[in-house]
């Protein structure tokens, strides 16, 4: 079964069950199956093609689901771009695009944030998209009753893949749009359903407990659980989120576009455990590598890069996929994840990575943000500098590098210091490593 196959069977089981609130739209199972069908009689009278590949901005609505079901319910391939992606970029995007054939089976071509290098159209299968969802669903406890708040881009797997789960239950999607108007994501979770959960990258949970602490201490007996990833969250982050939402799920997840969702770690569990991502999930096999990078197999991964067979052997060879993700396997059987091997510096022979350093700094009182970056020495070659984003007014930078001693080998504590008014990152709350290489 496909989504749509699934969509179509809600529309059957729970016709007056509400499926997805935008704003002050609300719409039911049957309506939206009727609206999706309505959709692709139009799209058919306007010629669309089986195979076709389709590029879509996306949007926080319902108007982008019904486009984005009917779309593949006739039997195309959505490349779903960011909104805001600019005329010419669109339409070079869509001639590009139309070169190829997907393979059969193709869904979507989700573009990759393109943080350490040039941005991948990603082939993500309809068989992919079900194993995610049965992933979640079975990793992380969505149930028919659950509402899940979505605020993130629905171009990417991160929010995008929320929608898989809530359509294979039947259960409810609430569509924000991003944290600019936080008064916004809170009233989502008045709506009257039985618990919540969400997803958030760590950025926006650290602007959650920086401002609204209280607000969300509020939602402790509503929030069912949250889920996190794209980007490494702190552990100063992680234990402060325990103590506001003590009875929910905390999810930490391994996932990426290339992969799918892999595995992922409740760390309210009284632990805590930095840098865990837990056990692989049903439809998923994890290693390590020689070079201590995680592989991956199982039906979650890509089918490849659209138009780039080189690149995809590159990291996709006989059912496994090799990630630059630096990993390894406790006793338990949980990945824990340190890095990427293309982020790790070397400083006089020793490798350290930044992840490691700037999760250091992030519990320093008053750090609200920071990147550690390389930057050419006359002596070791290169040194470590922290740039920092803090509400210490002037950063006191004995102070912090004395911090991390305690915390940190000699060598991984920075030389240099800089405070910076913000850190840069893409849309979805990763540092943009690739603009630091680039100022270095």
């Amino acid at each position: 079964m496909t989504l749509e196959d699934y969509l179509e069977q809600d529309a059957r089981r729970y016709p007056d069950k509400i499926a997805v609130v935008c704003g002050e739209e609300t719409v039911t199972y049957a309506e939206l199956y009727d609206r999706v069908m309505t959709h692709c009689r139009n799209l058919t009278r306007a010629s669309y093609q089986k195979g076709q590949i389709v590029t879509l901005r996306s949007s926080q609505s319902v108007d982008f689901l019904i486009q984005y079901f009917a779309l593949h319910r006739i039997g195309c391939v959505v490349a779903p771009l960011e909104k805001d992606t600019p005329d010419m970029l669109f339409d070079r995007i869509s001639k590009h695009l139309a070169q190829f054939q997907a393979p059969e089976g193709t869904a979507d071509i989700l573009y990759t944030t393109g943080t350490t290098g040039m941005p991948k159209g990603v082939m993500v299968s309809h068989r992919a998209i079900i194993a995610d969802a049965e992933n979640l669903i079975d990793g992380q406890g969505f149930s028919h009753e659950l509402a899940f708040v979505v605020n993130g881009p629905l171009n990417h797997i991160g929010s995008l893949s929320k929608i898989y789960p809530v359509v294979l239950l039947g259960a409810t999607l609430i569509i924000t749009d991003g944290l600019k108007d936080i008064n916004r994501f809170f009233e989502a979770f008045s709506y009257p359903a039985e618990k919540f959960a969400t997803f958030l990258v760590p950025a926006s949970i650290r602007i959650l407990i920086q401002f609204s602490a209280n607000r969300l201490a509020e939602l402790a007996d509503k929030i069912d659980f949250v889920e996190t990833g794209a980007a490494a969250i702190s552990h100063d982050d992680m234990q402060r989120l325990c103590q506001l939402l003590p009875h929910s799920r905390l999810y930490n997840t391994y996932a990426s576009t290339e992969t799918g969702i892999i595995c992922t770690y409740n760390y309210n569990d009284g632990r805590c455990v930095a840098g865990c991502l837990g056990r692989p999930m049903k439809h998923a096999q994890v290693f390590i590598t020689e070079k201590n990078c995680i592989a991956c197999k199982g039906p979650t991964l890509m089918s490849g890069y659209i138009g780039e067979p080189e690149r995809t052997g590159r990291i996709l060879r006989d059912g496994t996929l090799y990630t630059s993700d630096i990993g390894r396997l406790d006793e338990e059987g949980m990945l824990h994840l340190s890095g990427r091997e293309d982020d790790v510096i070397n400083v006089g022979g020793f490798k350290v990575a930044p992840t490691e350093v700037e999760d250091a700094a992030l519990s320093y009182a008053g750090v609200t943000d920071c990147v550690c970056i390389a930057v050419k020495h006359p002596i070791t070659g290169t040194a470590l500098k922290l740039l920092v984003v803090t509400d210490e007014e002037p950063l006191n930078k004995r102070a912090l590098a004395l911090f991390l001693k305690q915390r940190l080998e000699p060598y991984k504590i920075p030389m240099l210091y800089e405070q910076v008014a913000t850190v840069k990152r893409t849309f979805n709350g990763k540092i943009d490593r690739k603009f630091y290489h680039k100022s270095e």
